[in-house]
């Protein structure tokens, strides 16, 4: 003999579970967060940094790498949602890095958590490599050049790629943060980009108690 069970709230609303005719749970995605957990989130934005703060990565990294980096909060689990580049340089092309050159080592995108290191990406050589590592977001221009934009620092032209984690890897809230933890979302650069007139990147996500 079957029973006939159902799922309410436990709160005395009433609010019942529905099932659907394929006998899966109906669930709808109302757009606002839930009412209960208002302000459990924040919104997140910051400059990748080296470890005295200094976000202006056009550094000698040739000799000994450096890395900058968005490291883990003490207090609040962090989602990285995307990262936004600036590569700018008087008459850069996609084929070189800036305007120096392709570069000899390229910069690596890692994830650092409690299972090691991840690569994201490695051997970022050129300015198409970071594009085409973000999946050509956002695509703007043609020919000679497409995803250029002008003045982007003086009178400078740049490059400026965003990846977002959801887009490209499947990661519906991005890559995770643990508060308290040692984990990190790097950009290491191994070459001298002392040359190029900016090369930065922000962080954009939120914090979740």
């Amino acid at each position: 003999m079957s029973l006939k069970v159902e799922l309410k709230d436990g709160e005395g609303s009433g609010n019942r579970v529905k099932v659907t005719h394929e006998n899966a749970v109906f669930t709808q995605d109302t757009g606002l967060p839930p009412s209960q957990q208002d302000g459990s989130a924040t919104v997140y934005r910051k400059y990748l940094s080296d470890a005295i703060g200094a976000f202006d990565m056009r550094v000698d990294g040739s000799g000994k790498s450096a890395d900058f980096y968005i490291e883990a909060e003490q207090d609040y689990d962090l989602y990285i949602g995307s990262l936004s580049f600036v590569i700018a340089d008087g008459g850069a092309t996609l084929n070189v890095f800036g305007n120096i050159g392709a570069l000899a080592n390229g910069c690596e995108l890692l994830y650092q958590n409690q299972l090691g290191d991840i690569v994201v990406a490695d051997s970022l050589k050129t300015n198409f490599e970071f594009i085409r590592l973000c999946q050509g977001n956002p695509a703007y221009g043609n020919g000679s050049t497409a995803f250029r934009a002008n003045n982007v620092a003086g009178n400078s032209e740049g490059y400026i790629p965003v990846l977002d984690f959801k887009d490209v890897f499947g990661l519906t809230w991005g890559v995770k943060l643990r508060k308290g933890s040692s984990d990190r979302l790097i950009l290491r650069v191994n070459d001298n980009l002392t040359g190029v007139d900016e090369f930065t990147c922000i962080a954009y996500g939120f914090t979740r108690r």
